[in-house]
């Protein structure tokens, strides 16, 4: 019972950590295309010019692509291993990310001015997508909500994971795992005859000879 429940958490956590990573993937498919068109665009432009814009927001999106897939393949492993150590290790991880997250939220929304706190961007990508932002707040929204939820339920999955560790699974196991005891051992199997001493073909004589005499 604990293994078909402890397999039934290794496969949910694989499906709400494949959230993460397909976020993952697209963000970097989207840092891609951002970077295609940035060099497009920069065709025309001087060696001066192209040394002097350093695309921050191009770069920080693809960080954030590389970093979430690091974190997918990191519960992936934790969740086909079930390794304590593994599975600590991404709680902490997605920890972190949440926490991150969440002071980037309060930030943009108790900070009127936090667009003054980032470094202008040559590409006008960071423009382009806070304006897509703002006319799809509803679906972003959602989207937002839903990549939080993925991340708590990864930390529950894998904290009740922990606990159906492989240590657990011995005190759960059947009798039949165990060997038989031997029935020629007098502790392990009380109703055993005792052995007699000495040789029993030595006793027949002796017996034969007392009554022949």
């Amino acid at each position: 019972m604990v293994r078909v429940a402890k397999r039934c958490h290794q496969s949910s956590l694989k499906l709400v950590n494949l959230t993460i990573g397909m976020l993952g993937i697209a963000t970097i498919l989207y840092s891609v295309w951002m970077i295609r068109v940035w060099q497009r665009d920069m065709e025309d432009s001087s060696i001066d010019d192209y040394n002097s814009t350093f695309p921050w927001f191009i770069h920080a999106f693809l960080g954030i692509g590389v970093t979430l897939c690091a974190i997918t393949c990191l519960g992936h492993i934790a969740a086909d291993t079930a390794n304590a150590y593994c599975l600590s290790c991404y709680m902490v991880v997605i920890f972190m990310l949440l926490l991150l997250e969440t002071a980037t939220i309060a930030d943009v929304f108790l900070n009127s001015d936090w667009e003054k706190d980032l470094p202008e961007d040559p590409t006008g990508r960071f423009d382009d997508f806070k304006d897509f932002v703002k006319s799809n707040f509803d679906i972003c929204k959602w989207i937002g909500l839903l990549i939080i939820l993925a991340q708590g339920f990864s930390i529950l999955l894998a904290t009740v994971l922990k606990t159906l560790a492989p240590d657990h699974e011995t005190n759960y196991d059947s009798d039949d795992n165990y060997a038989p005891s031997r029935p020629g051992l007098p502790l392990l199997n009380p109703h055993a005859q005792p052995l007699p001493f000495g040789d029993p073909h030595f006793a027949f004589k002796d017996e034969a000879w007392k009554t022949n005499k």
